[in-house]
């Protein structure tokens, strides 16, 4: 088990190099040996669930080799319960979003599984790596394969999506690395671990560079432009991988870097504010523009902006409740976003037009597709016994503990989103079939079924039983707590989770 990650980690590497000497021609065996290459990352994967200690903060699994001396940049990787979920989220979603492409992808099969391919191997070195300048390599590294996912099989405005959602995220990336290098001048070293047992007083301007960095990945509102864009013309694997997964990795920034590293400044009053507000705009801002949409897939974009909000909003919070509800949404949105693109992607690639307008009754044609969109869109509305539901109302907890405007503002974001995921389902499922072109639509069939079954499982298990996903989060989260507010538990009279004394009293345990 010495180098469990690290197999985890370039089993889609090694797959992709296999890919290469593939004939070009052999489309058949390209697309088998593409999923068997995800499917065997995503069972490789799984046992971290069972070997990760869940009464151990620290991080697990460690790899450490030097790498670059000179700097003292080293191959370290390793994970805590954080990272744990995100790497099972993003082998899970990589797998579905590579066999959903089957039927989708006919030209330039071959370069469009490499890219994929590599993309997962960045995805998962951002989420492992435990070294400034190795975590910066992979962050640079998913850049390359998303630009061209998007720039050559994505929709008719592709290469302007592409360009700017390759500049956004490069000018992030720059600012990124100017808070790395004063971070790295200052204090000589890239190791994660101990940049977070540091009493670090690094300058404010770093914690906003790497703000500016994560906040673009998320995306945050301003940052949000580039969005509706990429999510607009990329295919629909990379639609689901972009929402499911690389999204995310701003949100974990936050959690992982910004928090940790930098304790002064996440707890700065001004700095608790500016993102709160931010966030809430965003909750806000993304369901009413999503109300307004006539795209189905412009819509299903701009509510990412609204969801990603909560899981910032539940970050600044700095209280258990919050960051472990916005881990844990984190994960749900992966979920329930992810099947919501699949189920576009779908309508797409039998009609080729995501006009809302031009859908109405195909429940009565696709039944089986009406049922799934229903579970994914009540997932993604907050339904009770669903994942959204568990997510939301921690983060609602912890906003409540800080501010009780928070977390009005949320709830009214939680009602909004249910208004326009009930109105895309009403337009578009209910009613008699209007439009000659839908009567004789094809249900799903075996391998889109397959492609769905495992979303739809895990939106029922988070939301039915959480209890495992709040214990996996229970000591990690605690110990950022306690880094940006080293007396929050004493404050309050709670037992210290990281002193042996028992759980914090989270969400899971009200929920049961």
């Amino acid at each position: 088990m010495q180098h469990f990650l690290s197999i985890v980690l370039f089993i889609p590497l090694a797959g992709m190099f296999i890919l290469l000497l593939i004939p070009k021609a052999n489309k058949t065996a390209i697309k088998v040996w593409a999923n068997l290459v995800m499917l065997i990352g995503l069972l490789a994967s799984l046992p971290l669930w069972w070997m990760y200690d869940r009464s151990n903060a620290g991080f697990q699994l460690v790899e450490r080799v030097p790498w670059i001396p000179s700097i003292q940049a080293e191959y370290f990787l390793g994970l805590d319960g954080i990272s744990l979920l995100m790497v099972l989220l993003t082998t899970l979603v990589g797998f579905v979003s590579v066999l959903s492409s089957w039927s989708a992808i006919e030209d330039r099969v071959k370069e469009y599984y490499a890219f994929f391919m590599l993309l997962q191997t960045g995805m998962l070195g951002v989420f492992l790596s435990l070294d400034l300048f190795l975590f910066y390599v992979f962050w640079e590294v998913m850049l390359v394969p998303m630009y061209f996912i998007i720039g050559v099989w994505g929709g008719p405005r592709k290469l302007y999506a592409a360009i700017k959602f390759f500049l956004y995220t490069l000018f992030g990336s720059v600012l990124m690395l100017l808070g790395i290098l004063k971070l790295y001048f200052d204090y000589h070293t890239f190791d994660l671990e101990k940049l977070s047992q540091m009493p670090i007083d690094a300058p404010m301007w770093v914690f906003w560079a790497f703000f500016v960095a994560f906040a673009i990945k998320v995306p945050m509102f301003p940052f949000h432009t580039w969005l509706p864009d990429a999510h607009t013309e990329a295919p629909t694997a990379g639609s689901v991988i972009l929402a499911g997964v690389l999204l995310k990795m701003g949100t974990y920034g936050f959690v992982r870097f910004s928090l940790p590293v930098l304790p002064n400044a996440a707890r700065d009053p001004l700095t608790v504010q500016i993102i709160a507000w931010l966030s809430i705009v965003a909750i806000v801002y993304g369901a009413l523009v999503s109300l307004m949409q006539k795209d189905w897939k412009k819509l299903v974009a701009y509510s990412s902006v609204s969801h990603l909000g909560f899981c910032t909003l539940g970050i600044i919070a700095l209280n258990p409740n919050g960051l472990a509800g916005s881990v844990l949404q984190q994960i749900n949105h992966g979920l329930s976003t992810g099947l919501l693109f699949l189920i576009v992607g779908i309508a797409y690639e039998r009609r080729h037009t995501r006009e809302i307008a031009e859908y109405g009754g195909l429940s009565n044609v696709m039944p089986v597709y009406a049922i799934v969109f229903c579970i994914s869109m009540l997932a993604s509305a907050g339904m009770p016994l669903l994942n959204g539901f568990i997510g939301e109302f921690t983060i609602l907890q912890g906003a409540f503990e800080v501010s009780k405007v928070w977390a009005a503002f949320g709830v009214s974001g939680i009602v909004l989103g249910a208004a326009y995921l009930l109105w895309l389902f009403q337009r578009t499922m209910f009613g008699p079939v209007t439009n000659p072109k839908n009567e004789k639509l094809a249900d799903l069939n075996f391998r889109e079924l397959v492609v769905m079954a495992p979303l739809v499982f895990c939106c029922f298990w988070i939301g039915i039983y959480p209890k495992p996903y709040f214990e996996i989060l229970e000591k990690p989260v605690a110990k950022i707590v306690k880094r940006v507010q080293p007396d929050y538990f004493e404050k309050r009279g709670m037992k210290d989770p990281l002193a042996g004394g028992g759980p914090v009293r989270a969400a899971a345990a009200q929920q049961r």
